[in-house]
């Protein structure tokens, strides 16, 4: 019986720090005002894309998006409307799919390849393989979505979350949230809301 009470609070111990240790992987991931590191993934058309690639670039609107998740789907028409929109006023968008694809087929490369001709993206759609870059960023969510300003000392984070208020019906947003935070940039002020809950998938690994 003395055996028995030893063994089980150590395997409960155990539970417990596993658990603690996997809620806690992007404990060093990047937060709002870090300075992020460029990246280089393939886009869609197997060519490799770095932000550095964007000289005239003010910053980016930066999302990890993916094709099967329903949020990221109700989401599509309102990103490329996005990069319609700021593209031209020095805040392009990039789009990262994070997703595994032995998990999860439908974000395959062929896939995404074939999303992005159907939809007309006009923005990069990138692969994270090896899922190496949204843990750096502290992603859990397709869409989750990051506002990064060129500064004088590098790529910084001014705003992290969900793009709007109302993730399945457009017609519902009353908040405009990474719009907001874009136009402040635009505008030489400070971004007021720097943080939102982004809604959405999981990202599949």
């Amino acid at each position: 019986m003395n055996t028995l009470f030893k063994i089980v609070p150590i395997a409960v111990l155990i539970v417990i720090l596993s658990a603690f240790a996997s809620n806690n992987t992007h404990d060093d991931a990047y937060d709002v005002g870090d300075t992020i590191e460029d990246f280089s993934l393939k886009n869609v058309d197997g060519k490799q894309v770095k932000l550095s690639d964007f000289d005239a670039a003010k910053g980016f609107i930066l999302t990890f998006t993916c094709n099967t998740c329903p949020y990221s789907v109700a989401y599509e028409d309102r990103i490329i409307a996005l990069d319609k929109k700021y593209a031209s006023k020095g805040y392009p968008v990039i789009a990262i799919n994070p997703n595994n694809p032995n998990t999860r087929p439908g974000d395959s490369f062929e896939a995404m390849q074939k999303r992005a001709k159907e939809k007309g993206f006009t923005f990069p759609y990138l692969v994270d393989e090896g899922q190496k870059i949204y843990p750096k960023f502290g992603a859990t969510k397709t869409p989750h979505n990051y506002v990064i300003q060129k500064t004088k000392k590098g790529l910084v984070i001014k705003y992290i979350g969900a793009i709007d208020d109302s993730s399945r019906n457009p017609d519902a947003v009353k908040e405009k949230y990474l719009e907001t935070a874009v136009d402040a940039l635009l505008a030489g002020k400070e971004v007021k809301l720097k943080k939102t809950k982004a809604i959405g998938c999981s990202i599949k690994v």
